[in-house]
């Protein structure tokens, strides 16, 4: 890992800067029994003429939760994990072939969330982001990954690609925000990650450089 992408590219001067001044936490304190389990993913930003965002869709599963959906790689913090910045790229690497030790520049940390259906696991999730060189890969490199893309982060500000997706809940039907990208709904927690970074990065931010 290396600070030499924030000298090259000032776009990432901007979005860490952004990120320090939001100051996400970086306290990870141990699991207790009866609270929350700790997850963490991490939001890529990849350089280039445009900037891209990477994202994943999980491989439909019985045993996963959001089996099927648009998400960001991630997962569980492990025992072994030193922090959940350490659980993200361990993650990130186990799913997609990028080890973001080695080819990635940490530009901060958002706010945790959480899952707000009492039918999904309760856990919190941290989200970390990363910047890498323009040209760098990724790849399908788990059986729980079935397509990985790397989305110009324009696609997602976007407003066209602004949406909802109507999911079927046991109380009826219900209407969720979504972000239409590749022919896929990204919605829900991945959602609220990436608009959550969008108000802390807006376009607006790079009119200067």
């Amino acid at each position: 890992m290396s600070d030499s992408l924030l000298t090259t590219d000032p776009r990432f001067w901007v979005l860490s800067e952004a990120l320090a001044s939001y100051a996400g936490d970086e306290d990870d304190p141990p699991i207790r029994d009866g609270e929350r389990l700790q997850a963490a993913v991490s939001l890529v930003i990849r350089g280039g003429v445009d900037l891209d965002v990477l994202l994943i869709k999980r491989a439909r599963s019985e045993r996963d939760p959001w089996s099927g959906h648009m998400a960001l790689p991630g997962g569980r913090r492990d025992p072994t994990d030193r922090d959940l910045r350490d659980t993200a790229r361990r993650e990130t690497l186990e799913e997609t072939g990028l080890d973001l030790l080695r080819s990635g520049t940490p530009l901060g940390r958002l706010d945790d969330v959480a899952p707000s259906s009492p039918r999904l696991p309760k856990l919190t999730v941290a989200s970390f982001v990363f910047g890498v060189t323009a040209g760098t890969t990724a790849e399908v490199a788990s059986h729980e990954i079935d397509s990985v893309y790397w989305v110009p982060l324009d696609d997602v500000r976007d407003p066209a690609n602004h949406t909802h997706i109507e999911i079927a809940l046991p109380g009826g039907p219900r209407a969720f925000p979504s972000y239409s990208l590749v022919g896929e709904h990204v919605w829900g927690l991945t959602h609220r990650i990436l608009r959550r970074f969008l108000q802390l990065y807006p376009e607006s931010a790079l009119d200067e450089l």
